[in-house]
């Protein structure tokens, strides 16, 4: 199968408000050792980056433990792509668990040779509206390719068996799709392909792909694929009791953050003897005085026995300015270099 879904022809303003191209930035063109070794003399969120980047290093030294990144939040669309991408190809991620956002909306997105867009956060939102551009904060988006990228999700779901799917083997089926198809190569779903790193998204529909995935049970009724959410939970509590130590990058919260801690408590619930993640990092801006909003510190996650407290760090920062400074600090420092991929998705091949 080869099939392209194209861009249809935009009017001249909005062309002109499309026409500033979000560029990713590369972790690999310049050295953050420098700023994080001054920032650990510092105080405040500067120190607390340089520890919680200590702290990545530190997992991905461990040669017993395995590093699951987490994503929430729209650092994808903002100029963070490559970053996600450049830590599984360097193998300092072993698996991902994301919204449905970052993976389809943004990832796959660029994938089928789509961009995101530099905006204004006070422009109109109803002129945006009547131009068919959906705003990130200030990034934009051409809602006429995100649909095209919804029947993208359509069509790869048409091509296959009818039975229910965790998310990390449909978007396996996503990444074969993009090794025959994709306009942008090396994507982040395509490089986790290249190199068996499973992606899971535990709310899969709550994205571009449930409109495709709708569109798909509509036109095949009783006949149709479907998500099937709790094997995305037994699947990634397989990959816990598999690796052992883990550490975790958790960008943002929500449901990722949840879901991957809780792979521990379900182990035990399997009655399988699971340590705490060993190594935990979250980068975000939730507020923690209304106990909710997905903002729980690691902290409060050791007393439900999901988190060690000896090597855990909270970063109050919004994710875009302090990760490429973390991940760029990683590559340079160079403890991922002969460093065993664990390729987690060889686990459920049959």
């Amino acid at each position: 199968m080869n099939e392209q879904i194209t861009s249809p022809i935009i009017s001249n303003e909005k062309a002109e408000l499309l026409s500033k191209k979000v560029e990713h930035i590369d972790i690999k063109s310049f050295d953050a050792r420098p700023i994080i070794d001054a920032m650990d003399k510092m105080a405040f969120t500067s120190r607390d980056l340089a520890r919680a980047t200590q702290i990545f290093n530190m997992a991905v030294e461990d040669k017993d433990c395995s590093v699951i990144l987490t994503l929430a939040g729209s650092t994808s669309a903002g100029g963070c792509m490559h970053v996600y991408r450049d830590l599984v190809e360097a193998g300092m991620v072993d698996a991902i668990v994301s919204t449905g956002a970052s993976i389809v909306d943004m990832d796959f997105f660029e994938a089928l040779g789509f961009s995101h867009y530099q905006g204004d956060q006070f422009m109109d939102d109803g002129k945006l509206r009547d131009l068919y551009i959906d705003r990130i904060y200030d990034t934009y988006i051409d809602e006429e390719e995100l649909q095209a990228c919804d029947e993208t999700i359509k069509i790869i779901a048409d091509s296959l068996e009818r039975r229910p799917y965790s998310s990390r083997e449909f978007i396996w089926e996503m990444g074969k799709w993009l090794k025959k198809n994709a306009v942008k190569k090396g994507s982040l779903i395509e490089t986790c392909y290249d190199h068996n790193v499973p992606i899971f998204v535990p709310a899969f529909s709550d994205c571009s792909a449930g409109f495709g995935l709708v569109k798909h049970q509509v036109e095949n009724p009783g006949n149709y694929m479907s998500i099937d959410s709790v094997a995305d939970f037994r699947e990634l509590t397989d990959i816990k009791i598999a690796a052992g130590q883990t550490g975790l990058l958790m960008i943002g919260g929500g449901v990722p953050k949840n879901f991957v801690q809780d792979t521990v408590v379900c182990a035990e619930i399997l009655g399988k003897e699971v340590d705490m993640h060993k190594y935990a990092v979250q980068i975000t801006v939730a507020d923690v005085r209304d106990g909710a909003c997905s903002s729980s510190t690691l902290k409060e996650a050791s007393s439900w026995g999901k988190v060690d407290t000896v090597w855990e760090q909270m970063v109050f920062a919004e994710a875009s300015s302090v990760v490429p400074l973390l991940a760029s600090d990683a590559y340079h420092r160079g403890a991922w270099k002969g460093r065993p991929r664990r390729e987690f998705a060889k686990l459920f091949q049959k």
